[in-house]
This record gives structure tokens, C-alpha cells and sequence, in this order.
């Protein structure tokens, strides 16, 4: 088997290296949040970033709820679990849900080629496209947030039912997960906790 351990042989041009210090060397996810609030022109923005990055056919299937106020983030409250409404004092959460009939857009974002009457014609292929591109464009939110100096830690101790009750009765929308964005209340109160190395979790064939 080749080596899995893969060094750094180059050093980093000095602005790659600050982007990659910016969003993962530095980046942490927070355990206790501010209450500093976060611009809607900001979450603009954000948006701006995510929808560029790629998904299947351009079909960008995420849809983002932006919960801002207090009385927004209360509505959420009885869906999270114990250990996350403390994260309810971050300045957003945001609902990363995914839309199930995300191919009727298709026309316009993939004017090239339509696949649409693939998924119509295949409801389970669907559900998973728009499952597993959503979730690509919740990590790109992830990325894009650390990007504008924000802080952003995904959450998924909560009742994906309740959430889709409250937030999106007519069943179009499904939650995928909640991702907290703002500012750390402070330093962070531990180390980073380890990650696998290469050897563990690379093959190169």
C-alpha cells in the first residue's frame, strides 16, 4: 500500500497560508457565544459566497433560515436538545434546510442541460441529491462564514420533526441541520480536541 502520510514538502504563499490559518488552523467552534449581533447585510453576503460553490447540476437545493431575533430563536427552543439552547445567544442560527422539488429551478440553473424530468420521474433520487448537495452547501456556509470573520458551529442535537413543524408546515422544506453564527464569547476553554491523522482515515491507491 503507498504511504498515506502526505507532508507539506512547499511552504504556502503567504496570502494561501492566511486564508488557511482563517479557516481551519485558527478557526474553532465555539462552546459559549456573544450576543453581538450579526449585520443582515453580512448574511447577504454570506450567501453570496455559498451560492457560488458547486453542487450537482448547479441545483443548489439548501435553503438557509436566518434566525436574527430573539423571539425567532425561542420559536426553535423546544426542538434543540439540553446541551444547545445555550447556543440560542449566538447573533444567528441558522436553518440549513433542503428543498425536496429543488429541480423545478433547474431550467435556470442548468440551462445547458435539464435534468429536471430525472428527478420528477424519480422521487427517492431526488430526496437524496437535495439531501447530500444541501449538506455540501452547509459546509461551503461553514467556510464562507470563517471567511467574513465570522465564528460557526454546526449543531445536530435537535428534532429535525419539531424544526420542520415550526419552520416549514407544507412539507417542501426539510431541516437538514442548524449552524450557529456570530461571535465567541472569548477564548476558547479547551484545546482542540485530536483529529485522525492520515494513516487513519486516507487511502491512496
Amino acid at each position: 500500500m503507498p504511504d498515506t502520510h502526505l507532508p507539506v514538502t512547499e511552504p504556502l504563499p503567504d496570502e494561501i497560508a492566511l486564508a488557511a490559518d482563517r479557516l481551519f488552523f485558527s478557526a474553532r467552534t465555539p462552546h459559549s457565544w456573544s450576543d453581538r449581533p450579526v449585520p443582515v447585510e453580512t448574511l447577504h453576503r454570506l450567501y453570496d459566497l455559498v451560492r457560488l460553490a458547486p453542487t450537482a447540476f448547479n441545483g443548489s437545493p439548501a435553503r438557509f433560515v436566518f434566525l436574527t431575533t430573539p423571539e425567532a430563536k425561542e420559536r426553535l427552543r423546544p426542538a434543540l436538545s439540553r446541551g444547545n439552547q445555550s447556543k440560542l445567544t449566538a447573533g444567528v442560527i441558522a436553518i440549513v434546510a433542503y428543498d425536496r422539488r429543488f429541480f423545478e429551478h433547474l431550467p435556470l440553473l442548468s440551462p445547458h442541460y435539464d435534468p429536471s424530468p430525472m428527478f420528477v420521474e424519480e422521487p427517492s433520487l431526488a430526496e437524496t441529491t437535495a439531501f447530500r448537495n444541501g449538506s455540501l452547501q452547509a459546509g461551503y456556509l461553514i467556510l464562507a462564514a470563517r471567511m467574513l470573520g465570522l465564528d460557526a458551529g454546526p449543531m445536530s442535537g435537535f428534532d429535525a420533526e419539531a424544526v420542520d413543524a415550526e419552520f416549514f408546515a407544507d412539507g417542501r422544506l426539510r431541516t437538514n441541520l442548524l449552524v450557529a453564527l456570530g461571535h465567541a464569547d472569548g477564548p476558547p476553554s479547551r484545546p482542540r480536541a485530536p483529529r485522525l491523522d492520515a494513516s487513519k482515515a486516507v487511502v491512496v491507491l
